[in-house]
């Protein structure tokens, strides 16, 4: 397992059980089972006592934890007849975006996602989860497919934000973004949005402005990441703790201000530790958000997905 900054101490207690039992498979005249137990047990108290009351700052290492479960996971589980679309008929197939037409409980649905990767080789091929702007045209035309055919649209956020390069920018990255964004406001179908980790600016609005917008319990969601915050207001990436409390980026805070309308328990530890049990929570509130928008015609499920955006707004300056 990988353990993160915090987790060091955890890391250590869980080590020594773990060598324990190690020598005692070695040697089977060894009974270490006693002492490793004990071990367990204060593994178990310290892991309930690190994540009782998790800082932004702990979220935000949570929500990029390497063993989360990411995209390709969430589909393969939770979705049957998975058919992948490639390319924005246009420039190229950007493997940072996952899309395509399947069922979700035996309902035909198209599902859209970030895919980070999942090792060194994947994750440069998924460029770490940055889509281009040929990541977004592939969104639009999947999202116009689905309005076409009235196909309720999914999509799984996670990204650290679109990739800002200059081939990136001379093809259009913002204005690609910008469509994308509109498109979601477009269509008339169901759309749901889950952030299954990180939900890095434009990158994340793209997909998420949606009827509904769930996270999951440790996942982040911001204009911007709490270094980049940080290097901008302070000049010193390394306040990156206090940009984290400044930008009220956790699903609790921002199920507060009316962003998000759904957190997603995850297991103790974060998903990393109960993979199975976060991707069946994931299924269950995305069959709940699903039946909550069934039914209703085109241009209420629009009328209503504008208002909720508008209604932010004005929130947010109540506020």
């Amino acid at each position: 397992m990988n353990y993160l900054e915090f987790e060091k101490p955890l890391a250590e207690i869980e080590g020594k059980a773990e060598e324990l039992r190690a020598l005692a498979r070695a040697n089977s005249e060894m009974d270490v089972e006693k002492e490793a137990a004990a071990l367990d047990k204060k593994a178990d108290v310290l892991l309930k006592d690190l994540y009782k009351d998790l800082t932004p700052w702990r979220k935000c290492q949570v929500a990029r934890h390497p063993d989360r479960p990411h995209c390709k996971d969430y589909i393969d589980a939770l979705f049957t007849e998975y058919t992948p679309l490639a390319g924005d008929r246009n420039f190229a197939d950007d493997h940072a975006i996952m899309g395509g037409l399947a069922r979700f409980n035996d309902q035909a649905v198209v599902v859209i996602g970030q895919e980070k990767g999942n090792d060194t080789k994947s994750r440069i091929e998924r460029n770490f989860g940055m889509a281009r702007p040929e990541g977004y045209r592939k969104a639009i035309r999947l999202m116009d497919m689905a309005h076409r055919f009235g196909l309720p649209v999914v999509t799984l956020v996670d990204t650290p934000g679109a990739y800002p390069g200059k081939g990136a920018e001379e093809r259009g990255q913002a204005e690609a973004i910008a469509r994308s964004t509109e498109k979601c406001l477009q269509i008339g179908v169901p759309l749901i949005s889950v952030v299954i980790g990180e939900g890095g600016s434009g990158g994340a609005v793209a997909f998420a402005t949606a009827n509904r917008i769930a996270m999951l319990e440790h996942s982040v969601y911001s204009v911007i990441s709490p270094e980049g915050c940080a290097s901008i207001l302070w000049k010193d990436a390394e306040k990156m703790r206090e940009a984290a409390e400044a930008l009220r980026l956790t699903a609790q805070d921002l199920q507060k201000l009316g962003v998000i309308d759904r957190i997603i328990k995850e297991p103790l530890g974060g998903a990393q530790r109960g993979r199975k049990e976060t991707i069946e929570a994931v299924g269950k509130a995305l069959e709940t958000m699903l039946k909550e928008l069934s039914g209703k015609k085109p241009e209420v499920l629009i009328r209503d997905r504008r208002q909720k955006f508008l209604d932010m707004g004005s929130r947010g300056l109540a506020a």
